[in-house]
């Protein structure tokens, strides 16, 4: 598992809200603190996942020394938020039917996605 760090910060009028400083525009909030880190783990997940879609390269976290350093930080909590580890992501080429590639498009905007879940059905179903 690797771990960054999440900033719960509380104005007076306002639910927590939840950043995490490795990876900008991803927040949550929650109206618990225990709904805030719940809520924060789902949407760094969900953003970890769109990145690895997309083939991009996940930052190296933080240390919570350089992010608590940092004065605009000081009043926030700091907690830790696990994701799994993945295996990186390859780009390769395939060669497949034209019919299959366009029965495929007509199912979905991410070949990639889509060929992935379909190796891995067929390996469990194998291993099984």
């Amino acid at each position: 598992m690797t771990s960054y760090i999440g900033l719960i910060r509380k104005d007076p009028e306002s639910d927590f809200g939840v950043d995490f400083p490795d990876f900008p525009g991803c927040v949550s909030a929650g109206s618990t603190l225990d709904e805030a880190r719940a809520m924060a783990h789902e949407a760094l997940s969900g953003h970890i996942a769109c990145m690895r879609e997309d083939g991009e390269a996940l930052p190296t976290p933080s240390s919570l020394d350089v992010v608590m350093g940092d004065p605009d930080n000081r009043e926030a909590v700091a907690f830790l938020v696990e994701v799994p580890e993945v295996d990186r992501v390859v780009r390769v080429n395939v060669t497949l039917e034209e019919s299959l590639l366009h029965a495929i498009a007509g199912r979905t905007s991410n070949r990639s996605r889509f060929l992935s879940e379909a190796a891995r059905e067929k390996l469990d179903r194998e291993s099984a």
